[in-house]
């Protein structure tokens, strides 16, 4: 465990939560938000964790990280966490939820606690974040955070642009 909220438990994911990753990635916002990760299969899962999300713990100390609902015997509901890109000049925050967990402040509760840890344990003075512009409900979940709109930028090299978004914390 390297936090936790009232209601969340934040933790580093293990290869044991394949399972949970491949629902996640596969959920319908995340597909149209994020992106098709093109995970099929659990091992394509522990793959993934393997070499992405694991490996940024190894590289950077921080990544991506599992959020846990205390409530429901610690079932896992989301990931919120952040990473360096190369793509991008700062570290950027992320989050992501399977969809019976949207909308109900668990966005708002793990971005400060994940703030405030990249702030006093891994000392980030400046923290980003790239969001599909017809995602509405992050635009506004980073407005809330106190993230200021900077500019279009198209980082990926794909066919539509984000929307960058930056903080000092």
């Amino acid at each position: 465990m390297i936090g936790e909220t009232e209601r969340l438990i934040i933790s580093e994911f293990k290869i044991e939560d394949a399972p949970f990753f491949l629902k996640l990635t596969n959920s319908p916002n995340c597909i149209k938000y994020i992106g098709d990760k093109n995970l099929r299969s659990i091992d394509d899962a522990e793959k993934y964790l393997k070499t992405k999300t694991i490996k940024g713990y190894i590289d950077f100390g921080f990544g991506f990280y599992k959020l846990e609902l205390k409530s429901e015997n610690n079932r896992p509901i989301g990931t919120c966490g952040f990473t360096k890109r190369q793509e991008l000049e700062y570290a950027d925050i992320g989050f992501a939820f399977l969809q019976e967990y949207e909308g109900k402040g668990f966005g708002y509760e793990s971005s400060t606690a994940i703030l405030k840890l990249a702030k006093e344990k891994f000392k980030v003075d400046i923290i980003s974040a790239i969001v599909n512009q017809q995602n509405t409900n992050s635009i506004k979940l980073l407005e809330k955070l106190g993230f200021i709109y900077k500019k279009q930028i198209n980082p990926f090299e794909e066919d539509k642009e984000l929307l960058l978004f930056a903080k000092t914390l």
